[in-house]
């Protein structure tokens, strides 16, 4: 599962990326309406285990596709992600960067390069609560297994060294290099939305031009359905033990659209009589505490719209929607106030006319 910063979904296999500070397993799950007439084309259907999580591919065209050269290119594609970005294999790219103990300028390729130049302009626009680097603080809290851990004031300033965007270079388009040599770059807060950008490529270098690709609960459509009715997505209930419908997005027909979710609802640890929620704020080393319980980011590149949805969750409501409307993101915000979930949305989520959320 690509385990985002604060492991936001949750069942992830294959390529582990675990996360930083917010993990993308949280917030929603989608449930997809496929219907078809008996006259039109059948949607096609992929499914399988990637990423410590599951994926749904859901496809179709006029013209003849090859099926199983298609299912072929995806598998062929999840590897390749895989061995570049799995924090759980020690010879994927991102772990040799991690194992070099250096301060030397190091290979690591264009996809990385271009992952973390997007992820410093996040982290800037965060104040520094989205960071890639902070999975030692993860670790420190016992996230990684299934007995919380409640680490002393000290433990916790000890590991904030260890840690910190600053100190990871971008040296040109191929290469980063460590500021400090113990650094550890995981990229997972972000790795579910690239995957599902670079399938849907591979079924767009196949004609394919309608198609719905989900992993672990992130998405991104494209057209339409066989009868001419645009994709429907379904968001979750933000609330545990909870899978009933909370609001339903119908998709563009005329563009691409990724919708990435975080959430805090289906991640934390209760103990002593206090919830602590596996979202962690890189610039504190500790837990959320907002009332903020799901965003969801709709945005034409899925990556984008994956290193934003869990900057946000890191930075709540209030702080989160200024940084929203200051970025023109548009997001969708849930808070649990006792009871009551309270709904909002960013100026650029109501400007995007292009889509309805009901």
């Amino acid at each position: 599962m690509i385990k985002t910063q604060e492991e936001k979904k949750d069942n992830r296999g294959g390529l582990k990326i675990e996360g930083s500070s917010l993990s993308k397993y949280y917030g929603l799950i989608l449930f997809f309406s496929l219907l078809a007439g008996c006259s039109e084309p059948a949607i096609q259907k992929l499914q399988g285990a990637a990423q410590g999580t599951t994926y749904h591919i859901s496809y179709w065209s006029q013209l003849p596709v090859n099926g199983k050269d298609i299912e072929a290119s995806v598998k062929n594609e999840l590897d390749s992600i895989d061995k570049t970005l799995s924090n759980y294999r020690p010879d994927s790219v991102i772990e040799v960067f991690n194992s070099a103990e250096n301060t030397d300028s190091q290979a690591v390729g264009d996809e990385i390069v271009s992952l973390v130049r997007i992820s410093q302009t996040v982290h800037q626009a965060t104040q520094g609560c989205f960071d890639l680097t902070v999975k030692p603080l993860f670790e420190l809290w016992g996230f990684r297994g299934d007995v919380l851990t409640i680490p002393s004031g000290a433990s916790i300033l000890k590991t904030l060294s260890q840690i910190g965007m600053d100190k990871l270079e971008i040296v040109d388009e191929t290469h980063l290099r460590k500021k400090q040599s113990d650094l550890k770059v995981d990229l997972s807060s972000i790795a579910q939305g690239y995957s599902v950008g670079k399938i849907s490529k591979v079924l767009e270098q196949k004609g394919i031009t309608d198609y719905l690709v989900e992993i672990g609960g992130e998405l991104k459509t494209r057209g339409l359905k066989p009868d001419s009715q645009p994709w429907r997505i379904a968001l979750e209930r933000p609330l545990p033990g909870e899978q009933i419908m909370q609001k339903i997005i119908t998709m563009p027909k005329d563009r691409p659209m990724s919708v990435m979710t975080s959430g805090t609802y289906n991640h934390y640890f209760d103990y002593h009589g206090q919830r602590y929620s596996h979202i962690l704020d890189a610039r504190t080393g500790r837990p959320i505490s907002h009332d903020l319980v799901s965003v969801t980011v709709i945005h034409e590149d899925p990556v984008i719209a994956d290193a934003w949805d869990t900057a946000f969750l890191c930075l709540g409501q209030k702080d989160g929607m200024k940084a929203a409307n200051a970025a023109n993101i548009p997001a969708f915000f849930i808070q649990q106030q006792g009871n009551e979930l309270i709904e909002s949305r960013s100026d650029a989520l109501n400007a995007l006319d292009s889509i309805t959320i009901h």
